[in-house]
């Protein structure tokens, strides 16, 4: 029988401290790769006494799967993993984007931009820069003004064009990150200006994600190390905003042969959750990956007495 968070022994009960969350996309359903960024988050939640959240990001509508979050939600539930308030979908949040899309308007720090990944390729392609594969392009800033000015006469967001944030100059964004110590990055070389919504209409990660984790209260960010680069777009974006800064903690990545990334572009297989001993196995092999020893093997433990084990022997970030 698979007990609610709620009814775990042991353990402290949820408190508005500590809020953590994850945020799956809808794009078909959890595998491995992204049980371990649940069960990280959710053991880390549970260890610190806090509530844990799920927000589903299906902000980009042309990649989800039908039926893709239902299943989600079937699969961490049969591995225990529940949560604590109403599920968030981005989907039905576009209005709190705009919001904080125009409020960086009025602080005279967006533009409008044409340029579309091909031009954007060439000109770098034209001052001898070539971009890895699975490396995103270094914007060249092509149609950033001059002068920035509060863009008062075009609402972002009104017209098929993207828009961007203008970075200031040395944008050197530093932070702490609780597994991985001291992280910096230069923005303006490592990135460039960045979109905050397409041309499609669609608002971007980046935007959504600091919105979403400020009017939520998230205090800690627990993820996969593969989000680790996106972290100083969002730090800086959360202090243009004015919002808190969350703690942030970023988890090994599972791997497949190849050393790439395990996701559902590499066909990487869904957990199997058909029944309880099945969803435990996949929760054991998640805790070895995520450095958990000594925990409970035997036939007869239940996913919630497995649960309450590895919470338990989850180290203490600070």
């Amino acid at each position: 029988m698979i007990l609610a968070v709620s009814k775990l022994k042991n353990l402290p009960p949820p408190a508005d401290g500590y809020r953590g969350r994850f945020a799956p996309s809808p794009t078909g359903p959890l595998h491995a790769g992204s049980l371990v960024a649940a069960l990280g988050s959710w053991l880390d939640a549970r260890k610190n006494g806090g509530k844990w959240l799920l927000r589903i990001e299906d902000l980009d509508t042309p990649r989800c799967v039908p039926g893709a979050a239902q299943e989600i939600q079937s699969q961490l539930l049969a591995c225990g993993l529940s949560w604590d308030e109403e599920v968030v979908y981005q989907s039905q949040r576009q209005a709190a984007y705009q919001q904080a899309l125009e409020r960086l308007n009025r602080l005279s720090c967006l533009y409008a931009c044409t340029c579309s990944r091909q031009m954007i390729a060439n000109t770098l392609a034209s001052r001898g820069i070539e971009t890895p594969r699975n490396q995103e392009m270094v914007y060249p800033g092509t149609c950033r003004p001059a002068t920035l000015i509060n863009n008062s006469t075009e609402t972002p967001g009104d017209s098929k064009k993207a828009w961007r944030i203008a970075l200031p100059e040395n944008c050197n964004i530093h932070f702490e990150d609780l597994a991985l110590g001291t992280q910096s990055q230069n923005l303006n070389i490592e990135v460039g200006d960045f979109v905050l919504r397409r041309n499609d209409g669609l608002f971007t990660y980046q935007l959504a994600v600091v919105v979403d984790d400020f009017e939520q209260g998230i205090t800690r960010v627990v993820r996969g190390k593969d989000l680790l680069n996106n972290t100083a777009r969002q730090i800086y974006l959360q202090d243009k905003l004015g919002y808190l800064r969350p703690e942030y903690l970023h988890l090994p990545l599972v791997l497949d042969e190849h050393g790439e990334k395990l996701s559902k572009q590499t066909l990487a297989t869904q957990i199997n959750t058909e029944d309880e001993r099945h969803a435990l196995l996949e929760l054991r092999k998640a805790a070895i990956h995520l450095g958990l020893q000594d925990l409970p093997d035997g036939q007869n433990v239940t996913i919630a007495e497995w649960l309450l084990a590895a919470t338990h022997a989850w180290p203490t970030f600070s």
